[in-house]
């Protein structure tokens, strides 16, 4: 165990036409590597712009744990991607609680089109990013002094981080994990999730 450790909270921003492995991927890997350590390392639960219940692209309703206004403080902050990220940059005020939740993080993670709200705020100003293939042509018009990398399917920008499209934010999770708690908690976790991490994928 890392000497830094502590218990994290781990907060997944939702929305209405949200990717559901965007944000379901993560949450199972933070939730599961804390369940078989006792829960001693993080808190993890959903929030949103309010406690309405959010519709994801495909139908599946889900009901955030808080709002952008409630809840503890985030040290993780995890934004998913999909549909709903086209419409969400442009509401000023979702934008502007999120860049304050962002700033207050010790590390802000992007999942698939997540990367859109990231670059719409300038955080992938002059930073290399990754995100969902189908994505690309429009970050280069919500951030076009961000540098593309298709290649990747995660990349580690110290408190920013990006990953490709869906499947790729479980990845994202795991590099987060063994950066910090080492690759004997990330192997153990991903072992009992039946999960076959990829390697050389950074």
């Amino acid at each position: 165990m890392k000497d830094h450790f502590k218990k994290r909270n781990v907060g997944i921003f939702i929305f209405n036409q949200v990717e559901v492995l965007d944000f379901a991927g993560p949450f199972e890997v933070f939730s599961v590597c804390s369940e078989l350590h006792n829960e001693e390392f993080f808190n993890v639960f959903t929030l949103a712009r309010d406690l309405q219940p959010v519709d994801t692209v495909n139908g599946l309703s889900v009901n955030p744990k808080y709002s952008l206004d409630s809840g503890p403080k985030i040290d993780i902050l995890i934004i998913a991607g999909g549909a709903g990220t086209r419409t969400l940059i442009e509401d000023t005020e979702v934008m502007t609680k999120l860049n304050e939740l962002i700033q207050k993080s010790e590390f802000a993670l992007s999942i698939c089109s997540g990367a859109r709200i990231l670059g719409k705020l300038g955080y992938l100003d002059n930073q290399e990013f990754t995100t969902h293939h189908g994505v690309y042509d429009h970050m280069k018009e919500v951030a076009p002094l961000a540098r593309p990398r298709p290649d990747k399917r995660y990349l580690d920008n110290g408190k920013i981080l990006t990953s490709g499209g869906i499947s790729a934010g479980i990845d994202l999770s795991f590099f987060i994990i063994e950066k910090l708690l080492g690759n004997k908690i990330k192997q153990t976790t991903a072992d009992y999730m039946e999960y076959c991490l990829e390697e050389n994928v950074y």
